[in-house]
């Protein structure tokens, strides 16, 4: 007799009736001799802001699952995936070309998910797919700084300008007046060097836009990033508020090296990827511009068309969101820290101190940690992240119950981004 618990569900959307992909034209990524420079919104960051609260359905949706008949152990798990796999269907149906929930517990994985993989050929997004996971690569860079922090390295309270003497400066920019907490919080008031790529009225600079061409495969050094970031002045005073900002992070991953000798990288494989077995999580080395298989497509919509813009140069991101993983690599990591598994008790406190999150309501910025109260009365700790080619929402329970939601896509509206996060608080919920 099969044993019925723990089980690994993997679950596929029905597609008898076939998915629903916009009418855009689809065009190859390979790398082009040209492309003309369009301005786009920029989705680099966490999350977009909301503009309406997603009330969450009450009723959970109690279809059974296609597959062996299992006992009471598996009714719940099946239950709660139907309810995902509606939630994911619906983000297909509205322009997402695939999805995938990956939910890790006492009890095991499930795999959930929806739409394609890659439009071309029709697959499906690989149960265990390697993406790009954006701003996440901020929660591990928090992780190795306060790491550092506990052995007496580095002082959260120490300005900035004590490590990095000289790179924080010009045009109103102080490093003497910044901490390395406020670049941890985003509460250090710097400019970000990633936006639309365009002048505005009151900054004349061009900041990096990663949705153009002539970005996607440039390799950009920190201090670049950073110098581009000091020819405008500070968005408010350090320590006034909270405003998310790239820069703190690529500041942070040069602080490690300054103070331990290693690229930041070298630092996350050596304390956190090595230490948890994370086997398929990596920071892409310097010109590395694919992602390791199994993975799925990356699209993005440029001017109309759906481009394929799996293939990047992510030196743009470096510190601030460059890594590749999987939904179990990002859980296994969320759920170790929250248990105390690569930080001490006092460090890890520090972490969850917030202060209000500029870009969502009812969540907190912590130290490279974001919590969020759900609709449905869950609170996670978790990221997220935004990266050209794929986004990613993330959270932990109070039980440990961890939920990882991937998207092929960004979104391009705020409907859109609005049933992203949909999709996720319906997937905590539920899981």
């Amino acid at each position: 007799m099969r044993a019925c618990a723990a089980p690994r569900i993997r679950v596929c959307a029905a597609w008898a009736r076939g998915p629903r992909i916009p009418s855009l034209e689809l065009v190859s990524g390979s790398r082009p001799a040209s492309s003309p420079e369009q301005e786009e919104p920029l989705h680099t960051t966490v999350f977009r802001r909301h503009a309406r609260r997603v009330t969450l359905a009450a009723v959970v949706v109690g279809a059974v699952l296609a597959g062996t008949a299992c006992g009471p152990s598996e009714a719940a798990p099946q239950s709660s995936d139907a309810t995902v796999r509606e939630a994911l269907e619906d983000l297909v149906r509205n322009g997402f070309p695939g999805a995938q929930v990956v939910i890790s517990g006492p009890d095991g994985e499930r795999v959930v998910t929806a739409g394609v993989g890659d439009i071309a050929g029709g697959a499906p997004i690989p149960d265990h797919a390697l993406v790009r996971i954006g701003s996440n690569t901020k929660t591990f860079v928090a992780t190795v700084v306060l790491q550092l922090v506990a052995e007496g390295t580095l002082d959260l309270d120490a300005p900035v300008e004590r490590y990095l003497p000289g790179v924080i400066g010009g045009n109103g920019n102080d490093g003497n007046r910044i901490t390395v907490r406020q670049l941890l919080q985003h509460t250090s008031g710097l400019p970000d060097y990633l936006g639309s790529g365009a002048p505005t009225a009151d900054n004349q600079v061009v900041q990096l836009n990663p949705h153009l061409e002539s970005v996607r495969w440039q390799q950009y050094a920190p201090e670049q990033l950073v110098g581009i970031a000091m020819t405008m002045p500070p968005q408010f005073e350090p320590g006034a508020k909270s405003v998310y900002t790239n820069t703190n992070y690529v500041l942070l991953g040069m602080l490690i090296e300054r103070v331990t000798g290693q690229p930041y990288a070298a630092e996350i494989d050596r304390r956190i990827i090595e230490r948890l077995g994370l086997r398929d999580t990596y920071v892409p080395a310097d010109g590395d511009t694919g992602i390791r298989d199994p993975h799925p497509v990356g699209y993005q919509e440029n001017d109309g068309k759906r481009v394929d813009f799996t293939a990047l140069d992510t030196s743009w991101a470096g510190a601030a969101g460059a890594m590749v993983s999987t939904g179990a690599d990002v859980n296994r990591f969320f759920t170790a820290l929250l248990a105390g598994e690569l930080l001490p008790a006092a460090q890890l406190a520090e972490m969850q101190r917030t202060v209000p999150f500029d870009r969502m309501a009812n969540a907190g910025y912590g130290l490279g940690l974001m919590r969020q109260s759900l609709a449905c009365g869950q609170e996670t700790w978790g990221h997220g992240g935004s990266i050209p080619g794929f986004g990613t929402r993330n959270g932990v329970r109070a039980d440990g119950t961890a939920v990882t939601l991937i998207v092929n896509q960004l979104p391009t509206t705020e409907e859109q981004a609005d049933m992203e996060q949909h999709a996720y608080e319906t997937a905590v919920c539920a899981a």
